[in-house]
């Protein structure tokens, strides 16, 4: 699918090293066809050691010569980017934005000519286990639909949505991690006040969510029916799940759902 094709990085952080670890682990390209461009040197070195992919503190170089190019920057920087690159990049370049809040519009009016696919990953990405949802612009086909998908199955799951849902995307799984974080906290605090260690409570919590979550995606089975099979008449789990119940943590769930998509609505206007 990317044989001999040569493909950018435009940044080098975080998200962009956990793509490349994935699609260099699932062989869909080679470290010889990636030139990953960063404005520190030493971040660059790192990645250069670490994974024998090119480098190169030259944009629009990396930019010119890219079958397949990722702007992995910050939104708050991607417009000087786009600036500063959008004239080397070619008409058959595919490229893949994960930008948060940057629309296809945007990029599409940058680049008007160029396929653009814009990707809203989370942060599991770096254990293999991201959320992406994969929205394609005016010029991309299905055929690069499928490329950016095989992408970024290499770093977990995806599904393909129309751009008027990534907000709700971004509200969900983007911002979800740090739900989760929060709920893995407190399960670890109510852990240690019934008198388990912090390292014991803090396990226990993380890998009871990390298997409950597994159980629902390998059994296809909805939730509640998977609730229903751990809540005994009259026993421990009812208990509890009475609590969170009258506490409200269903709709503080969905109220946090929709304060982030808002909030990534707002950023996306501006």
């Amino acid at each position: 699918m990317l044989q001999n094709k040569k493909v950018g990085f435009l940044g080098g952080g975080a998200m962009a090293e956990a793509l490349l670890r994935g699609i260099l682990k699932s062989g869909l390209v080679t470290p010889s066809q990636i030139t990953v461009n960063d404005i520190s040197l030493s971040r660059l070195d790192y990645l250069r050691e670490k994974y024998q992919v090119n480098i190169s503190m030259e944009g629009k170089s990396v930019a010119a010569s890219a079958d397949l190019l990722f702007f992995t920057v910050k939104p708050q920087v991607i417009h000087t980017v786009l600036g500063t690159v959008a004239a080397s990049v070619r008409q058959d370049t595919l490229v893949i934005s994960i930008a948060a809040g940057i629309t296809l519009a945007t990029l599409q009016q940058a680049l008007p000519k160029s396929p653009v696919v814009r990707v809203m990953p989370n942060t599991p990405a770096a254990v293999g286990e991201a959320m992406s949802a994969i929205a394609l612009g005016t010029y991309a086909n299905e055929e690069m639909g499928k490329i950016a998908s095989a992408i970024f199955s290499s770093v977990g799951q995806v599904v393909l949505l129309p751009e008027s849902l990534l907000d709700a995307v971004t509200g969900l799984s983007g911002s979800g991690p740090g739900y989760v974080f929060v709920m893995i906290d407190a399960l670890a605090d109510a852990g240690v006040r019934a008198g388990l260690s912090r390292a014991d409570a803090i396990l226990l919590s993380a890998q009871t969510l990390l298997g409950a979550a597994k159980m629902v995606i390998e059994t296809g089975e909805h939730p509640a029916k998977l609730r229903d099979m751990v809540t005994s008449p009259g026993g421990t789990t009812i208990a509890g799940i009475h609590v969170l119940e009258q506490q409200g943590i269903r709709a503080a769930i969905s109220d946090a759902v929709m304060a982030a998509t808002n909030r990534s609505r707002e950023l996306g206007k501006k």
